[in-house]
């Protein structure tokens, strides 16, 4: 049977029929919702006005952050990125919508970032949705987080930067088979990020600096699982009919190993089995945590104990390792950055002696203050947008009014790469900007310095802001002076751009380095 004659049979017949009425329907639905909708006045690409399909495809690509940073170039603040969501790029209006009163509600974007044990789905700070919930969730343990908690934790993370440091001379500067060789130090950051936060979490590194590579897949498979939350993140019921499906699970099981490892050290724990590496004169966040709940038994169960965990090891090691590696990268990309940092360091009377360096003795220091900033600032840990839902009542922007239920997005990327708040070179990477100039008087320098704070969503806002934020800028600080202090280190090609995949968390590739020690 040719074409033709399979048309013509087809033509009446009652599967064609309901495939016409079913797509004349869609159309017809897709044209009245789009018609009907409060949001139509606002600009966009034209298959966002009808469906999340179009945002679902670029950030499955991985490239979300350079696509609605030219949206925005393109058709201004706000752009329309769904039926009913707008991306806004107005910084003035981050402190009314990031507030700690929480009036403006976090959207189910996040809850994919939940895991699944025993048939229960496990909420974490971050993907907790209730405000009223998240605050009794968050409020137990948020001093243990605080700045002037997190130097107690600098024991643990020094032993952790001398054994990279130890493990990078052994391999590459020393006699053995990788000395001379250029070095992935993009990947030694991470198998340190994740070491580290093992360390103060459970005293006990997971062991990627001392084997040099990731030995059980769970970084790698961390980076996947942020591809997944990416595809999550657009339609955010895909994760109920994926991964946690209650009839028969779909897609994959986020951090299943990861869930079985933290369960197994706080097993461990309660059961006195960790003596050979845990000394109790040197508590982690495991002892702050069963310390808790010992305090309150009756409102905190092993559940908060393993949540609080494992937002720990989610958040803390992915988002300190992309600060560490912008922080190093954009500086070994120019070379001056690079020495006038060393140059800083040196003229503060540290030397290779100080290292690892103590946080109150760099955290001072202007120009690689402005290092870490302008890191956090060109690629924030966070690069998909931050929503919101608008409360009841609607709310007004500057463009025009958008009513309740309505979601605004607010992209670090964008919002922190805003050249009325940061000046028309926004797009580089320049220290100098978070310093006074010579021709700046006092004032003028505190009121850009209050501008471009106020603009800053690099660890969020309000009452949803990062609760690691002290702990992972007091990493940053000291791996970025250590390794500076210690080492002369070369991009191999510094013409060539590293690659940057926004899964989420951005994942970095392509930070390779020629390395030696400091005569």
């Amino acid at each position: 049977m040719d074409l033709q004659s399979l048309v013509s049979k087809l033509r009446g017949s009652p599967v064609t029929l309901f495939v016409s009425v079913s797509f004349t329907s869609l159309l017809l639905y897709l044209l009245t919702s789009y018609v009907r909708s409060p949001l139509r006045q606002y600009p966009g690409p034209a298959l966002a006005k009808y469906t999340n399909l179009w945002r679902l495809y670029h950030t499955m690509q991985g490239s979300w952050h350079l696509v609605i940073d030219q949206a925005h170039k393109k058709y201004g603040p706000v752009v329309r990125i769904g039926p009913n969501v707008l991306d806004v790029d107005y910084p003035s209006m981050l402190k009314t919508i990031f507030n700690v009163k929480a009036e403006w509600r976090k959207t189910e974007s996040v809850s994919s970032s939940s895991v699944l044990i025993g048939g229960k789905v496990v909420f974490n700070i971050f993907s907790e949705l209730d405000p009223a919930v998240h605050a009794q969730t968050k409020k137990p343990i948020a001093k243990f987080y605080s700045a002037g908690a997190v130097p107690a934790l600098e024991p643990h993370m020094d032993k952790t930067i001398n054994l990279l440091c130890s493990e990078l001379e052994k391999r590459f500067m020393g006699g053995g088979s990788s000395a001379g060789k250029a070095v992935d130090l993009g990947e030694w950051i991470s198998y340190y990020t994740w070491d580290v936060i093992g360390a103060i979490t459970f005293s006990q590194p997971y062991g990627y600096l001392s084997k040099g590579t990731d030995f059980d897949g769970t970084i790698a498979g961390a980076e996947s699982m942020l591809a997944y939350f990416s595809l999550c993140f657009s339609i955010p019921a895909l994760d109920y009919f994926l991964s946690k499906n209650p009839i028969y699970q779909l897609g994959p099981a986020p951090f299943e190993s990861l869930t079985g490892t933290t369960v197994q050290r706080l097993v461990a724990r309660l059961q006195g089995l960790d003596k050979d590496h845990h000394d109790a004169s040197q508590p982690d966040y495991l002892d702050k945590f069963i310390e808790v709940k010992a305090e309150d038994p009756a409102n905190v169960t092993d559940g908060h104990i393993i949540a609080w965990l494992m937002i720990n090891t989610l958040a803390g090691a992915d988002t300190t390792a992309v600060a560490t590696r912008s922080a190093l990268y954009y500086s070994l990309k120019n070379p001056s950055i690079w020495s006038r940092l060393q140059n800083e360091l040196s003229s503060a009377g540290l030397t290779s002696s100080h290292c690892p360096v103590a946080y109150k003795a760099v955290r001072g220091l202007p120009y690689l203050d402005g290092i870490v900033r302008e890191a956090l600032r060109i690629l924030p840990g966070v690069s998909l947008g931050l929503e919101r839902y608008v409360p009841p009542g609607g709310h007004n922007l500057p463009d025009g009014f958008v009513p309740e239920n309505a979601i605004l997005s607010f992209n670090p990327y964008v919002i922190c790469r805003n050249k009325g708040s940061f000046g028309d070179d926004a797009d580089e990477f320049k220290p100098e900007r978070w310093l006074k100039r010579k021709d700046e008087t006092e004032e003028g320098y505190a009121a850009r310095l209050l501008v471009m704070n106020n603009a800053d969503l690099s660890f969020g806002g309000g009452s949803r802001s990062c609760v690691g934020k002290h702990l992972g800028l007091t990493q940053v600080y000291k791996v970025v002076a250590t390794l500076a202090l210690m080492y002369d280190i070369e991009l191999t090609n510094p013409e060539r751009e590293w690659v940057v995949k926004d899964y989420w968390f951005p994942v970095q590739k392509g930070l390779v380095v020629d390395i030696k020690k400091r005569v």
